[in-house]
């Protein structure tokens, strides 16, 4: 969409037709996921110019795409507002100059960048387990499970850490007890001592692509001591 500026006063004297776009600002324009972002486009025109013409786009095949609101401010100042639904990477910026029978006298493009910051990914571990569910103290406790991103389908995630935390049965409180990274799939397995009945869950802390994830719960009942549960 194009959007007209209104023009200076006329020149009483012929003077040579200039028209710069002197300003874009933010460069680059940086865009949260899920919020908007307004860039300002500053216009230099010289008295003859009765009115300016401003479009945005994306270089390269972008037919699909609607075009920019572009929003006239005072002065030869424009408003275009971007969010995560833009494509990222170099846009074009074209000015256009008409004198006062609507001629076109002028043209102007400057190139500027934009990034789209998207959100976090969901992840979840599916399948964790604590086995087996009754051992004795002192004997090994095993952990399994997967961890997986949403893209387009959950799918195995490989190379990250997840850690295995403990609440023994009268406690509040959570401690680690063991940590693995994941393989092939997504799949990590790790294993700690059996001391007393309790709780175990494996949890994900995510980083800066991924959100972190809790599993499910899973109970293992310790005997072989004067507390058995």
């Amino acid at each position: 969409m194009l959007v007209t500026g209104a023009g200076a006063a006329s020149a009483a004297t012929k003077v040579d037709t200039q028209l710069k776009i002197r300003d874009i600002s933010p460069n680059p324009v940086v865009v949260k996921a899920g919020a908007e972002t307004t860039a300002y486009f500053d216009i230099g025109a010289s008295s003859d110019v009765k009115k300016v013409e401003l479009s945005v786009a994306p270089e390269g095949n972008f037919r699909t795409m609607r075009t920019k609101d572009v929003k006239d401010l005072e002065g030869w100042r424009f408003a275009v507002g971007f969010n995560d639904n833009d494509p990222a990477g170099k846009w074009q910026a074209t000015a256009v100059a008409f004198d006062a029978a609507g001629k076109e006298i002028a043209k102007d493009s400057a190139f500027f960048a934009v990034e789209v910051e998207k959100g976090k990914a969901e992840t979840r571990i599916s399948r964790f387990s604590a086995d087996p569910y009754k051992v004795r103290k002192g004997k090994s406790i095993y952990f399994s499970g997967r961890l997986q991103v949403d893209d387009d389908g959950w799918e195995g995630v490989r190379g990250e850490r997840v850690s295995v935390y403990y609440r023994a049965n009268g406690s509040s409180a959570w401690k680690w007890v063991a940590s693995a990274n994941t393989k092939w799939g997504g799949k990590f397995s790790t294993k700690t001592r059996a001391y007393k009945s309790g709780t175990f869950r494996a949890v994900y802390n995510g980083n800066d692509e991924l959100d972190g994830a809790r599993s499910r719960t899973d109970y293992v009942r310790v005997y072989g001591s004067w507390w058995r549960r």
